[in-house]
This record gives C-alpha cells, sequence and structure tokens, in this order.
C-alpha cells in the first residue's frame, strides 16, 4: 500500500519504516485530507479526469470511508506509512482501481501543506472561543470590583493604590491582541497549495483557484515551489501559541501569588485547587501552576519547528514531517489549559477588604502627595526629594502618612501645608487616575464597555456569525 515504491526491487528496512511512520500522529487530519479529497475529485471531474459517474462513486466512497473513520470501522494498520496512505488504502477498497485516480495531479507534499492548514484554521475558531471564555471571565470580575482599591506594584513592592477591576483588566488586553494576532495570521494562512504537486504544479488542466474557494481558502498559492516548502504559518501559528502561552503564566505567577498565605487577597474554589497528600490544611493552585508550566513548552514547540525549518534547502524535505507534532501538541494544550484558567478566575473570591485595607501600604500615596506639590507650582524634582524626605521621616519614628501633625508636616519641608490631607485618601487617589488609561473606576469602566464590544467582535469571528 505505499504510494511510491515502483523503481524499487525490495521493500524498506524495518528501521526504516519505523522512522518513516507518522500516521500514528497524523490520523487527526483525516477530515481535513477527505475534505481536500473531495475537492480534487471535483476537480478532476471539471478536466475531464473523472466522468459524472465515477465522480459519484468517488465522492460516496470518501463520504462512506470519513463516516468509518469517525466509528473507528476504519483505521489505520502498521503498514500504513501516513494518513494519506491509509486513506487512500480505504478508498481501494471500496471503489477498486477507481480508488487510485484520485491521486492524478496531486502528491503528498501538497496533501499535507494544505490539510495542516485546514486543521489549524478550524482549531484557531476553537481557541478563540476559548480565550473569549477567559476574557469574559475577567472582565466579570473587573466588573465586580471596579471601585474595589489594591496595592498596586512595580518590583513587587507596594507603589500607588489601584482599581482591582484595572488589574484585572491588563490581563485582558494581551488576550485581545492574541486574538488579534491569531486573526491576522488567519489571512495569511488563508492560501491553499494544493494543486502545486511535488513542487512543480501539474500539466493536467486542474484549477487550483476553485479548489481553493471550495475549500474555503483566499486564494490559491501563486508559486509552487514555495506553496509546498512553506512552513511559516505553522511557525507564526506556534508564536501566537507561544505568546499566549505567556500571557497565561503571567496570569498564573499573579494568581499564585494572590492565593498565599502573605496576599490573601483571592481564594480559590475548591473546584480548582487541590491540597496535599501529607498536609491537611493545605489549598493548592495548581491550576495556576500548570498554566504557568506548559507555557515552556508552547515555547519549546516554536524553538523545536524554529530549529528545523532553519536550514532547509526548496522544496519538500522529509524533515518536515517534524512540523505537526509541535503544532498538534501546542493546540492540545491551549484547549486544556484555558478552560481550567477560565474556571479558576470566574469562580474565585476576591478578599475585598484586605486589598482595601492595604493600597496605602509602603508609604503608596507618596506619588499622590508629589503632584500636589506640582500643582502647587513646585518643580517635581523638588516635590519629590521633599516627598522622599517625609517617607524617611516616617519610617524612622514609625508612623504612616495619616498619623502626622500639620507641625510635624512644616518642621519637614515648608511646602507641606494642611491641604496636603486632601490628597492622602485611597478614593481619592484613585480618583485622580481619570485620564485615558488610568486607574479610576470611571476609566475602568469606560474600558469594560470598549473591550465588550471587542470582544463580541472576537467571538463572532470564531463562530463565524
Amino acid at each position: 500500500m505505499r504510494l511510491w515504491g515502483g523503481r524499487f526491487e525490495g521493500g524498506p528496512a524495518d528501521a526504516l519504516a519505523r522512522l518513516s511512520v507518522s500516521v500514528h500522529f497524523d490520523w487527526r487530519l483525516v477530515p481535513y485530507d477527505l475534505l481536500a479529497s473531495r475537492a480534487h475529485a471535483r476537480v478532476l471531474n471539471r478536466a475531464g479526469l473523472l466522468s459524472d459517474d465515477e465522480l459519484a462513486r468517488m465522492l460516496a466512497a470518501i463520504d462512506d470511508l470519513e463516516e468509518a473513520c469517525r466509528s473507528g470501522a476504519f483505521r489505520p494498520t502498521v503498514a500504513d506509512e501516513d494518513v494519506h496512505t491509509a486513506l487512500e488504502r480505504g478508498l481501494l477498497e471500496r471503489l477498486g482501481t477507481l480508488g487510485g485516480k484520485l491521486r492524478a495531479g496531486r502528491s503528498r507534499n501538497d496533501q499535507i501543506a494544505t490539510d495542516l492548514r485546514l486543521y489549524l484554521r478550524d482549531h484557531v475558531r476553537t481557541i478563540v472561543s476559548r480565550l473569549v471564555e477567559l476574557e469574559t471571565a475577567l472582565m466579570s470580575q473587573a466588573e465586580q470590583h471596579a471601585d474595589t482599591a489594591a496595592p498596586g506594584m512595580t518590583h513587587l513592592q507596594h507603589a500607588q493604590p489601584v482599581s482591582f477591576g484595572h488589574q484585572l483588566l491588563a490581563h485582558v488586553h494581551p488576550l485581545t491582541r492574541d486574538i488579534e494576532r491569531l486573526r491576522d495570521w488567519d489571512r495569511r494562512a488563508a492560501v491553499s497549495p494544493l494543486g502545486s504537486g511535488a513542487l512543480a504544479g501539474s500539466s493536467l488542466p486542474l484549477d487550483p483557484q476553485a479548489v481553493a474557494a471550495e475549500l474555503g481558502f483566499d486564494a490559491a498559492a501563486p508559486n509552487s515551489m514555495d506553496a509546498v516548502a512553506d512552513r511559516d504559518f505553522a511557525a507564526e501559528f506556534l508564536f501566537c501559541a507561544a505568546m499566549i502561552g505567556i500571557h497565561l503564566s503571567r496570569l498564573g505567577e499573579e494568581i499564585v501569588l494572590w492565593a498565599s498565605q502573605e496576599f490573601r487577597w483571592i481564594e480559590m474554589d475548591d473546584a480548582y485547587s487541590t491540597g496535599s497528600s501529607i498536609m491537611p490544611q493545605k489549598k493548592n493552585p495548581d491550576v495556576a501552576e500548570l498554566a504557568r508550566g506548559k507555557s515552556g513548552r508552547l515555547i519549546g514547540s516554536l524553538m523545536s519547528l524554529l530549529t528545523t525549518l532553519k536550514g532547509l534547502p526548496l522544496t519538500y524535505n522529509r524533515d518536515l514531517q517534524e512540523d505537526k507534532e509541535p503544532v498538534f501538541d501546542a493546540v492540545d494544550t491551549l484547549l486544556l489549559v484555558l478552560p481550567a484558567v477560565s474556571g479558576l478566575v470566574s469562580t474565585m473570591r476576591v478578599n475585598t477588604a484586605k486589598l482595601e485595607s492595604s493600597a496605602s501600604d509602603g508609604f503608596a500615596l507618596a506619588t499622590d502627595l508629589a503632584e500636589l506639590l506640582v500643582r502647587k507650582g513646585v518643580v517635581f524634582r523638588e516635590a519629590h526629594e521633599a516627598v522622599g524626605h517625609l517617607v524617611v521621616w516616617c519610617q524612622v519614628n514609625d508612623k504612616e502618612f495619616g498619623d502626622l501633625t500639620d507641625e510635624e508636616l512644616a518642621k519637614i519641608s515648608p511646602h507641606f501645608g494642611g491641604d496636603v490631607r486632601d490628597v492622602l485618601s485611597v478614593p481619592g487617589a484613585l480618583a485622580s487616575r481619570k485620564a485615558y488609561g488610568g486607574t479610576a473606576p470611571d476609566r475602568v469602566r469606560d474600558q469594560l464597555a470598549a473591550l465588550r464590544e471587542a470582544v463580541d467582535a472576537q467571538a463572532a469571528w470564531a463562530t463565524g456569525a
């Protein structure tokens, strides 16, 4: 059943056969290979290479084979080198010699390039749907906590108070960029290699553009050599997947911190936590940790394919058999992780009291105090220095800003009048950050409105609505 061998006097060595076989992982391409086979059968018919009766029999056999594959009645065997070999065997079993006519004008080289594009374009839409679910979970929590003050941090040190809703939305924006990258990727991936043959096209009167349109591509590949050699679409997808993994990892890292005894910002739902086999009190953030860990796998898949591609001459080389497993693994990883992270986010309970009580810790209102002096005409450099001296004085005397008397403030700097107390309020600090993109609760609600519109459009794209 090999699709080659006419010029060989003997079969391949067992070691070569085991090395060459890919059907154990490319079998998932069955529906896409059969979809392309239907389109190819029709173009052969229009070219006069299949009669109408032969076309009807061919399409009926493909339908029957697809159902047999779906039910498990037809499976690959150890003798099938790849998905294409197995499916041709299935057609020959149903059609006899007629089944062999389908191979005219195409090669496994353009078949696999087409199948993989079809597979990815289909699964990218599912990935986008799962990303939308995570965006929605984050936005729902952000809506509830637009007015909840939280410690904003840089270098993992208290910096300035922020709306916790603002921080949650800071994780939504990277996800929207991830989706836009995938949508942009899809535009470049919407090119059909089918009709390119092994590398030079075909002398048969085929119509690659018609095949492309039938398969949902925007166009046929303009260069047959590039079409069978190109795996940019796979590498670019893996880059998008790696970036998604990085964004999930960063969110996971924050959730691990938020759920810790030191932070106690959130309580995870039991359904998305695990315990310890030895310590009865433990409630571990395994979903967040696994999301963080899976990012390395996604980055590794990208590096694996880029390394494979970097030294390949045109056109097809068997090295390209290594393109599918990283892609399949990335798809499987994302579709495994995303629902779990969405569930974790949607069910976590935010400890509002803990957040708000610590929002001003670490002299987090110092910047507001410096900006008050700037509004009074003090040069920012001087204002920064004056407030810095005030922080040192408070640390030496074990006081917070709110504990200071007017006399103590005046001793530290003549710039500090009684009006400094007007800005020593966390709600006031949040409300003052009202410029576009700021953390003021009203701006957070503006963000939410804009994000809902964007996410609705992304969801519609994913479902084809």
